[in-house]
């Protein structure tokens, strides 16, 4: 049995996805994570592994998770493949019956969107292009030589170059979408076509300027009449109505040219009708093909009409020193896509800006020496122990360490306890299989010291109770934000590990997060 997934129902997904991430019920983020990523392979930063699609390793993702960034409504934009015009290129033209069986010219593509048939210009202009000069003696189109850059609503040439190209503009990209969505590969369209005001006029122009707006010639015929005159008003048969065109015949006695001089309507299908024009048929008729515009016209619905089957998210991950969730000096692999995470211990949905899914705690010297943790360092990734009780170990990875505050944030996953980073299982687990929180309410035996930096430390058991959380520190009359909430020095994560659906993920060399950086995220999925 033969069957296909159109490139329609591809579009529809694409916009059912944006849909829900534009939801305010629905909550979508980027997240960071991967601290360790040469541990995993040695030659990750040469070549990261391709990720991959299991339950297994999307616990994986959770467990090396650093922090979380909202994906707000107007982070996210239907894109296109960007065909930028350039002077002297044969672009495709927009046709409604390019096929396997009838390949696009020149670009030879089996598929409309596959062509080069719209161009965005200099201006960030975008434009279909309804013919590109095609004729019987330029099969394949010739060189576009005038850049489209107008306004107009009617489609036009460019300029006086005479290069047959026919333009119809469509939309400019704002300001704001180039910043954000431009990208060395895709261009950005409009995510509200529908409702905004600023495409009002390319819309109704769809629906009011007649629908039928290029008429190609494929044999010019011979003998096609008296040389040097011109038939107006030629009807065009087909299903729709009142299309009509304008022929010029040359001194050959050839069609010199055609043009659409009323769109019509209602047009899947049509010929022109010689005789009904009464064009003499000559020795050798004159074959024309008459292009159908999508549904609606030109401009009615452009992502249909550009084929917007991919989606670009935006997200801008920078350092806040009110919310420190995004730490610094702690290097990153792995980028991705969550929906849905829950609050900590909570069924609640989460919609905050940024939000951390490490734990923490407040370190300090014991006493007479309790400002030791000034002077203490932890080795990013360096694990850290503490006896929780006899025969309990809490054991974790350090991600970053501030010695102006005290405050250390580690991570766990199961390569602490009976594991090796590529999931296999050790032969002998030092600290057993499960995983313990570091704590202030230790067990018979335990101890509040932290082991693992270059001096022991303890965790400060009277830094935030319940009724007083302790976020922020003032050291030297400056507030420091914490970015989590600390009762008894000891922080949980602010999101619920393993409870959102990881949509996305991507492997990429380290980076080592600074004061200073900040990193414009990218992802473009493809439906």
């Amino acid at each position: 049995m033969a069957a296909i997934i159109t490139d329609l129902l591809r579009v529809k997904n694409a916009r059912s996805f944006i849909e829900k991430i534009r939801d305010p019920n629905k909550s979508y983020y980027t997240f960071i994570g991967l601290p360790n990523a040469t541990e995993v392979t040695d030659n990750w930063n040469v070549s990261p592994p391709s990720p991959r699609d299991c339950f297994d390793d999307s616990n994986t993702y959770w467990d090396t998770m650093i922090a979380l960034k909202k994906i707000a409504a107007d982070d996210v934009r239907p894109v296109v493949r960007k065909v930028s015009w350039a002077s002297a290129t044969i672009y495709d033209m927009y046709r409604h019956d390019v096929n396997r069986n009838n390949l696009s010219k020149p670009s030879n593509k089996t598929s409309l969107y596959a062509s080069n048939y719209y161009v965005v210009n200099s201006e960030f202009r975008v434009y279909i292009c309804l013919n590109n000069g095609i004729d019987p003696e330029n099969p394949n189109g010739r060189p576009s030589l005038d850049e489209p850059k107008f306004t107009d609503l009617e489609p036009r040439a460019a300029g006086t170059s005479g290069d047959g190209y026919i333009w119809k503009y469509l939309y400019t990209i704002s300001p704001s979408d180039v910043i954000k969505f431009d990208s060395l590969n895709f261009i950005p369209v409009p995510v509200d076509w529908e409702t905004n005001s600023d495409y009002q006029t390319v819309r109704n122009n769809a629906s009011t300027s007649g629908q039928l707006k290029t008429v190609t010639i494929r044999d010019r015929g011979f003998l096609v009449g008296p040389p040097n005159i011109t038939y107006s008003k030629v009807p065009i048969k087909g299903d729709g109505s009142d299309a009509e065109c304008t022929i010029v015949i040359n001194n050959d006695s050839k069609v010199e040219s055609i043009t659409i001089s009323n769109g019509g309507s209602g047009y899947t299908y049509g010929t022109v009708d010689l005789i009904g024009g009464n064009v003499p048929t000559g020795s050798n008729t004159p074959i024309f093909d008459v292009v159908i515009p999508p549904p609606g016209g030109h401009g009615a619905d452009i992502y249909s009409e550009l084929g917007s089957t991919n989606v670009l998210i935006y997200s801008r991950i920078e350092n806040d020193e009110q919310n420190p969730d995004f730490v610094t000096g702690t290097a990153v692999a792995r980028i991705g896509i969550v929906e849905d995470p829950r609050g900590y211990q909570s069924n609640t949905i989460l919609t905050e800006d940024r939000l951390s899914t490490l734990r923490g705690l407040v370190l300090k010297g014991i006493a007479p020496n309790e400002d030791d943790y000034r002077s203490t360092t932890f080795e990013q990734n360096a694990v850290i122990t503490q006896t929780v009780g006899t025969g309990v170990t809490a054991v974790g990875r350090v991600v970053a360490y501030d010695a102006q505050t005290g405050v250390l944030r580690y991570w766990q996953d199961r390569s602490l306890v009976g594991f090796n980073t590529d999931g296999t299982q050790k032969s002998f687990a030092t600290y057993g299989f499960q995983l313990n929180p570091f704590t202030a309410d230790t067990l018979t035996g335990g101890s509040l010291k932290v082991v693992g930096g270059s001096k022991d430390l303890y965790i400060d058991q009277g830094f935030g109770t319940d009724t007083n959380p302790g976020i922020s520190t003032v050291i030297n009359n400056k507030t420091y934000y914490l970015g989590q909430t600390f009762i008894k020095g000891v922080a949980d994560p602010e999101v619920e590990k393993y409870s959102g659906t990881i949509l996305y993920v991507d492997n990429r060399p380290s980076i080592t997060r600074s004061v200073n950086q900040r990193e414009d995220i990218k992802v473009i999925l493809q439906f």
